[in-house]
């Protein structure tokens, strides 16, 4: 038996072949569709968390130069301090280093925190306050503190500490702290 097929069968079969195509494509498409938004989405994340570390990023970076800047400034700060002594600090540490040699001590450190303002019985004055460490013999030693605060007609020894080592490796040390006065007139 042999089956004959019309023109309108093969017809229909060609438009339900079509039409099973067309159904399978738009399947395909709307997958597709589907899996662009998901992934714009994903970009769209990740894109988000890139500005987000990258942003991070930028305010660590800027928060170490600010670090940095600040602690530019406290050098810079510092070195305008060391280089504005006045010269009474200049001719304190002359005499320092003349009492020193008088005394056949050696100046091993000398530190200023610069010139303060300060009341002396309500005279106002300028204070320059000086730590120095010395080294040589105790009896030298004692000498030089003795001739400073001798010398130091506007100043005072303020404090004092020597360090007599155990082994003879090291000289005898003493750490002072003097503070000079100078009026600071109207």
């Amino acid at each position: 038996m042999k089956l004959k097929i019309t023109r309108t069968s093969w017809l229909i079969i060609i438009i339900g072949f079509f039409i099973i195509i067309l159904a399978g494509l738009g399947v395909i498409r709307s997958q597709q569709v589907e899996e662009q938004n998901e992934l714009n989405q994903k970009l769209a994340v990740a894109q988000s968390k890139l500005q987000l570390i990258q942003l991070d990023q930028i305010s660590q970076h800027q928060a170490e130069l600010e670090q940095q800047l600040s602690e530019t400034d406290s050098e810079s700060e510092s070195a305008r301090v060391i280089l504005s002594q006045p010269m009474g600090s200049i001719i304190i540490n002359d005499l320092l280093f003349d009492v020193a040699e008088a005394n056949n001590v050696e100046v091993t450190e000398i530190k200023s925190s610069g010139m303060v303002e300060q009341k002396i019985e309500e005279v106002p004055c300028l204070a320059l306050s000086l730590v120095a460490k010395v080294e040589g013999e105790v009896t030298d030693l004692v000498g030089f503190i003795s001739q400073l605060n001798e010398d130091l007609t506007t100043g005072v020894v303020e404090s004092l500490e020597i360090s007599i080592p155990e082994t003879m490796e090291r000289k005898p040390s003493a750490n002072i702290k003097v503070v000079v006065y100078t009026y600071q007139g109207s």
